[in-house]
């Protein structure tokens, strides 16, 4: 599955950070480093599975792209933390919610 986002991190900053949280996760979903290059990662994980992160700097930030096929969940928490940016209101598209309990 290949999953995409656009941050405003720089590329290298991005693969530095996807470094840090593939090769500290626990045992059982870790991954470790295989390849690298200045614009893409490339890690084996349990059985041998191949999770590949790719960065593309563009006028609106970095496009990241992440492939694997069994990693799906770790990639998009990994996407998560790639914006800094508090979610809004505007961001989410939501408007006039009240928080769970509140009501």
């Amino acid at each position: 599955m290949l999953q995409e986002i656009t941050t405003p991190m720089p590329p290298a900053e991005v693969l530095a950070a996807a470094k840090q949280f593939f090769t500290r996760r626990s045992p059982i979903y870790a991954a470790f480093l295989e390849k690298e290059g200045p614009t893409y990662l490339t890690f084996r994980g349990q059985g041998g599975e191949e999770l590949v992160i790719g960065v593309s700097a563009t006028d609106g930030g970095t496009i990241v792209r992440g492939s694997t096929y069994l990693f799906d969940q770790q990639i998009a928490r990994f996407f998560s933390t790639l914006d800094p940016r508090p979610d809004t209101e505007l961001d989410t598209g939501m408007t006039n919610m009240t928080s769970a309990g509140t009501a």
